[in-house]
């Protein structure tokens, strides 16, 4: 379960790069941030349920993303490994040298870690800001289906992934 805390650390977080980068509206430019952070960005097709990674050695600095999935689960994936990169260490791994690793895979979605769930809270947080989506559901003048079909095409994520922000700020969508 993520705390309270976590959740102001991490809206803190994500403010404070909207702000630098000078974002003020969506769709908020992943790959842009992770640029301006030192981080290139790599797409290659990754086999299974394998969605992305963070690696950190002391030579270079990068995300890696599947290439065969869906624009919005890319974007979902960069915003993620910007998460850990921003909130987490990684973990250490030996190959043929010492790097530092986040997976983003099947269970990442599931958030069955502290770290995983705060790398997923981060990504929404940064791909739909608070901020942005009052100001938009002000304008639309409610929450409904309809909403939730625009608002996923305008920030550039997945219907799923608004219905369950919407559901974060309490706004409860009929079927």
């Amino acid at each position: 379960m993520i705390t309270q805390a976590a959740v102001r650390r991490i809206r803190e977080r994500v403010t404070a790069l909207l702000e630098d980068h000078g974002i003020k509206e969506p769709p908020v430019p992943v790959d842009t941030i992770a640029e301006h952070l030192g981080l290139e960005i790599r797409f290659a097709p990754l086999a299974g349920d394998l969605y992305g990674a963070l690696i950190r050695n002391n030579h270079e600095m990068y995300i890696g993303v599947n290439s065969l999935n869906h624009a919005n689960r890319r974007r979902f994936t960069i915003a993620h490994e910007l998460g850990h990169f921003v909130l987490h260490k990684g973990i250490k791994v030996h190959i043929d040298k010492d790097f530092r690793v986040n997976w983003r895979n099947d269970d990442s979605s599931q958030a069955v870690s502290d770290e995983e769930m705060e790398a997923n809270r981060f990504a929404a947080e940064l791909l739909m800001p608070i901020q942005f989506l009052t100001r938009d559901i002000e304008k639309l003048k409610g929450v409904g289906q309809e909403t939730v079909v625009l608002l996923a095409r305008k920030y550039r994520v997945s219907r799923q992934a608004m219905k369950i922000r919407l559901g974060n700020f309490g706004y409860i969508l009929p079927e």
